[in-house]
């Protein structure tokens, strides 16, 4: 289990405060997501501690630099064990919240949590390139979020195709946000986004993260996302 009281610290001198419930169901969470990882590989960070600022506190900070109007719809695209949008799914339960990703193991712990915790999401087995030209996924989110997944033209090009025209995609990286950002300016423009505020900090234990959100504008051309081997060779 971790620290409740040091979490309710970090929270507020970050300036994401949490009230005490959201805090006992993040620290039910974090106890979830430690045992099932002793069963399946969810997460390389196993340590209480690292768990509350790296994936905890790490995943609340989005909610500081984005404002998320109530009942939004929000797809995290390759969630992995959930972050960062089970954390924001506790603290807002009014976030109409999709998880998707290719591993089924980790959607599965997803599931599992989703109904222990009695909170409502969906869970979407596939791969974004594929999922993103279907026309019931594809610009019909009010958010897209990502926590570095891959290199941001790359994860622009899974994301945006998800958020309609005035949504956003917010990119969550470590400190290669800033550069990265400026190796994706065209793959951002033709896919019909554009950058916002750039925020960057440091978590307690020093680690450097930036957040990039990326207004959608306009339409992302129907050729858009091609296929991951397309992706990686070429990218925008």
């Amino acid at each position: 289990m971790i620290d409740i009281l040091s979490l309710k610290e970090f929270c507020e001198s970050y300036e994401v405060p949490q009230s005490d419930s959201t805090l006992e169901m993040l620290d039910e969470f974090s106890a979830l997501l430690l045992e099932r990882n002793r069963q399946v590989n969810l997460t390389a960070i196993k340590e209480p501690e690292a768990v509350s600022i790296k994936h905890l506190l790490d995943s609340l900070m989005i909610f500081r630099y984005v404002d998320f109007p109530a009942g939004a719809t929000v797809i995290d695209v390759g969630c992995g064990a959930g972050f960062p949008s089970l954390p924001m799914l506790i603290a807002r339960p009014d976030l109409k919240m999709t998880f998707l990703d290719s591993t089924g193991k980790k959607l599965q712990f997803i599931a599992d949590t989703l109904e222990t915790l009695q909170l409502s999401g969906t869970v979407l087995h596939a791969r974004a390139e594929e999922e993103a030209r279907k026309s019931v996924s594809r610009e019909t989110y009010d958010f897209a979020v990502a926590r570095a997944v891959a290199s941001l033209g790359s994860l622009c090009e899974l994301t945006l195709p998800f958020v309609k025209p005035g949504g956003c995609f917010v990119a969550m990286k470590g400190k290669e946000g800033r550069e990265e950002l400026a190796e994706a300016e065209n793959a951002i423009a033709t896919l019909g986004g554009e950058t916002e505020a750039v925020d960057c900090f440091t978590l307690p234990d020093g680690s450097e993260r930036t957040i990039i959100p990326i207004k959608k504008i306009s339409q992302t051309p129907t050729k858009y996302p091609r296929s991951s081997t397309a992706i990686l060779k070429k990218p925008l």
